[in-house]
C-alpha cells in the first residue's frame, strides 16, 4: 500500500616471516565474539544497520510493521540473511521504516526508541508477533478506532498501544510502561520516521517490503525467493 505524503503528514501530525607485509586490518572490527551480526550502528538519518560497515553488498529493507508480507519475510529470510550474509562480513542490512498507518507509526516509535544494539531484536520480535497484536484490531469498536485518528498525537499513540496490546509486547522485551510512553510521545522521533517515509516515496518506493542493493531500488522484488539470488550473485 502506498502512503500519500500529504495525507500521511496530516494523519500523523507531524544505521609470518620477517619480510612479510603485515596483514590488512578491517576498518571496523566485528562485534562481540568476532560476529558481524553483533555490530549495529545508527546512521545520520536515524536508521539502523547491522553487519560490516565496509561490506561489499549493502541491503536496505523498507518495512511496515502492519504489512503481513514484511512479517513473513522476517521469518522466511532470517537464517539465510543472518548466517551467510551478515555474520560472514560480506553484507549489511539497513532497516528503513515506511509508514502505512497510525498503528505502524506506534510500533515504529517503540522499536526505534531502544538502544541501537537492541533494535534488531525488538524489531524482529514485533514482526514475529504481528499476527497476535495486529489481530486485536478486528475486535475494536468504531469509537476505539476513532481515537487513533483524532486528538493530540501522544494520546492517539497511547490509545493504539493499549488497544493492540503493544505495551505487553514491549514489556516482554524489557521496555516498561513509563519508557514505552516516553517513546510514544517523542515528537522528534515521529517526525524522523515520517520524513523517512516521505523520502522513500520520492525514491519510488510504493509498497513493502521493498529492497535496495547498494543504493539501487529493486523493481519487482518483494520476497526472499526473489531477493536471495540477487544477493548471492553480488557476494
Amino acid at each position: 500500500m502506498k502512503p500519500i505524503a500529504a495525507i500521511l503528514a496530516a494523519a500523523l501530525l507531524i544505521t609470518p616471516t620477517l619480510n612479510a607485509a603485515p596483514p590488512k586490518k578491517p576498518a571496523v572490527a566485528p562485534g562481540a565474539g568476532g560476529n558481524w551480526g553483533a555490530m549495529v550502528q545508527l546512521t545520520p538519518a536515524g536508521t539502523h544497520v547491522v553487519g560490516n560497515p565496509a561490506a561489499k553488498v549493502k541491503l536496505i529493507e523498507y518495512v511496515s510493521y502492519t504489512c503481513p508480507h514484511c512479517a513473513h519475510f522476517e521469518t522466511e529470510s532470517a537464517s539465510g540473511l543472518q548466517l551467510f550474509f551478515v555474520n560472514s562480513g560480506k553484507g549489511s542490512i539497513e532497516i528503513r521504516n515506511f509508514l502505512r498507518d497510525p498503528a505502524d507509526l506506534a510500533v515504529a516509535m517503540l522499536t526505534n526508541c531502544v538502544a541501537p544494539r537492541r533494535f534488531f531484536v525488538v524489531h524482529s520480535a514485533f514482526m514475529r508477533q504481528q499476527k497476535q497484536w495486529l489481530g486485536r484490531a478486528d475486535g475494536l469498536t468504531q469509537a476505539q478506532l476513532k481515537r487513533w485518528y483524532e486528538g493530540p498525537q501522544p494520546a492517539r499513540m497511547r490509545a493504539i498501544a493499549g488497544d493492540l496490546g503493544l505495551y505487553q509486547v514491549a514489556q516482554g522485551l524489557g521496555i516498561d510502561r513509563p519508557t514505552a510512553d516516553r517513546c510514544l510521545t517523542n515528537e522528534a522521533l515521529s517526525k524522523r520516521l515520517t520524513d523517512l517515509t516521505v523520502a522513500a516515496d520520492k525514491q519510488g518506493v510504493d509498497s513493502t517490503p521493498t529492497f535496495a542493493i547498494n543504493g539501487t531500488v529493486l523493481i519487482g522484488t518483494h520476497d526472499w525467493s526473489t531477493l536471495e539470488p540477487q544477493l548471492k550473485v553480488r557476494m
